[in-house]
């Protein structure tokens, strides 16, 4: 047996943040582009987009900044708010794994038996 967890951040209207929703909003920063994201995690566009509105919704926080596409093409960038809502979660979950393993170890032996 292995300890496994999954860690997301709720508000009264539902999931707000996860390691997968944060994952979709770095793959935007570094892509500059939603469909190139969704692309990149193996999702519909539409997914990607639903989301990052569901995101900014239960958050109350703007965290995309988009073009239209045209001759030079559309985009979209992280705001500010977004990149440290994004740093605020990897902080907050960063260590959590050997926590659980260390409790796992105590209640159930050590994890590599």
């Amino acid at each position: 047996m292995k300890p496994r967890f999954n860690l997301w951040l709720e508000s009264d209207d539902g999931v707000v943040l996860s390691a997968w929703r944060v994952r979709l909003l770095e793959a935007i920063d570094e892509s500059g582009s939603i469909r190139a994201a969704a692309d990149q995690l193996g999702v519909p566009y539409r997914r990607a987009w639903q989301k990052v509105h569901e995101m900014e919704g239960r958050s109350g926080i703007r965290l995309l900044e988009t073009e239209v596409g045209g001759e030079g093409g559309g985009g979209a960038r992280l705001t500010k708010e977004a990149r440290d809502l994004v740093r605020r979660f990897r902080r907050f979950e960063a260590g959590l794994e050997e926590v659980i393993l260390d409790r796992y170890d105590k209640a159930f032996g050590a994890a590599n038996e």
